[in-house]
């Protein structure tokens, strides 16, 4: 027993399936480098408040220097038997200095540990997930700027609905992405509070400079009750939920596009590069990014409702049940990461078909909701205005004829308000040209903020 550094109070070793069972090192190694960091931190407070001699935090340095190398090298031995990466740190440390590597742990718990690891660890992963997910709305920023006067239809209910600009709809998902952003910074600044000197649960009897060690760190401020800074992973649940919305976001953008490459579509063609095969169909071209964008997203889910199963029904304070929150968290950042990344660099190499939403824009009677509105403007009310747009899309309906196409004698007979001015807004082009609401789908709102955003991406 005498290897496990907490055994003193045993006589006999663990079950060899006890301890197979309960190891978490082999995913919560993920933790290293930030353990190294917050144990540099509080070795340097411990010397500070006089816990250390400065000879005891030099041998512990460069033992943590070693270790840490050892670790980017990939020759640190990861033994199940220490449980956990902090305890493999630890044991690591002593070996190396013997005695001052003891005295690492004074005035922590490995409770207080692994939340300061934590905190730690998902500071860095919104950090690194704000930059992909910007990376992305770039992406997306620069296929709207180089397809900016590209007219196609806007979808309703899977059916069109109204000519748009195809800036619009993808502008539509940098907004999304930006409110993905705002939500992981928001969930950051809770995330950025210091738990270290809390120890087990109840704090130290010892005089600890708790203050020095969050600035050390780059904490904004404390954890400022013991019980709930080590017993809680109500951050975690934050950012887990706000990369759950994320991939809601990328997986919404995935079936577009899905659709969008169909034959039935026709509107995008896919680059070998990101495009399958079919193993028996020689002829098949399929999105499988795009496919797997919206699996991975129901696995991001899964780790959100295990997170929040997880803490439900945990009494005060800490429970090893919280060692499995790291999986999940480590899992939808990964994902997350990977999504964001891939779809950016695949998003320049979507080619667009011209003549295909041209072609989409015949079909559907898409001006009916422009030539209700022209009506208005001639001082019929809306709801009058809206039987009489539906009375001439029927009158177009038995003709098998375009709205553009009917004569204008025929509409005049529906109402006497029309005049040849009608024709212009019975033309796709024209409609997204005289679309005059804020943020509307066409002309100069779709100029305004593409504009907005390229100075927003460019900060």
């Amino acid at each position: 027993m005498a290897k496990k550094l907490w055994g003193g109070r045993f006589q006999t070793g663990m079950h060899p399936l006890l301890e197979a069972y309960s190891e978490s090192i082999s995913y919560d190694r993920e933790l290293a480098c930030v353990d190294i960091r917050g144990s540099r931190a509080h070795a340097k407070m411990l010397r500070k408040v006089g816990l250390l001699q400065a000879k005891d935090l030099a041998a512990i340095n460069k033992g943590l220097t070693s270790i840490a190398e050892a670790i980017r090298k990939g020759s640190f031995t990861y033994d199940p038997a220490d449980e956990d990466i902090h305890m493999a740190i630890e044991k690591a440390l002593i070996r190396r200095i013997g005695e001052p590597g003891r005295k690492l742990h004074t005035a922590r718990s490995r409770n207080d540990q692994v939340a300061t690891d934590l905190r730690l660890w998902c500071r860095e992963a919104i950090d690194g997930l704000d930059s992909k997910i910007k990376s992305l709305q770039q992406a997306l920023l620069k296929t709207s700027q180089k397809h900016k006067d590209l007219i196609m239809p806007g979808y309703t209910h899977l059916q069109r609905a109204q000519p748009i600009l195809l800036p619009q709809h993808l502008l539509a998902y940098i907004e999304m992405l930006g409110r993905d952003r705002e939500r992981l910074a928001d969930a950051r600044k809770r995330v950025n509070h210091l738990p270290l000197g809390s120890c087990a649960l109840a704090g130290t009897t010892l005089k600890i400079d708790r203050e020095f060690v969050q600035k050390e760190l780059g904490f904004e401020g404390l954890c400022e009750n013991s019980m709930d800074a080590i017993s809680d992973r109500d951050f975690c649940v934050e950012v887990v939920s706000a990369i759950a919305l994320l991939m809601a976001h990328l997986s919404r953008f995935s079936e577009d596009v899905i659709l969008w490459a169909s034959a039935e579509w026709g509107l995008v063609k896919l680059a070998d590069e990101w495009s399958t095969g079919s193993s028996i169909m020689p002829q098949k071209r399929n999105p499988d990014l795009l496919e797997l964008t919206r699996g991975k997203t129901g696995r991001v889910y899964g780790d959100l409702v295990a997170l929040l199963t997880l803490l439900k029904g945990l009494p005060m304070t800490y429970n090893r049940d919280l060692q499995e929150d790291k999986p999940q968290v480590f899992d939808a950042v990964r994902t997350a990461l990977a999504a964001t990344e891939t779809l950016a660099a695949f998003m320049p190499t979507l080619k667009f078909n011209r003549k295909a939403a041209t072609a989409l824009l015949q079909d559907g009677y898409l001006e009916a909701t422009a030539l209700a509105e022209y009506l208005v403007e001639k001082g019929l009310p809306f709801r009058r205005a809206h039987e009489t747009s539906g009375q001439i899309v029927r009158l177009a309906e038995k003709q098998s004829c375009r709205l553009a196409e009917l004569p204008l004698a025929q509409m005049q007979k529906v109402s006497e308000l029309i005049k040849q001015d009608i024709y212009k807004s019975l033309d796709s082009a024209n409609v997204v040209g005289i679309y005059k609401s804020a943020g509307a789908a066409g002309g100069k709102e779709v100029r305004k903020a593409l504009e907005k955003w390229q100075k927003r991406l460019q900060k």
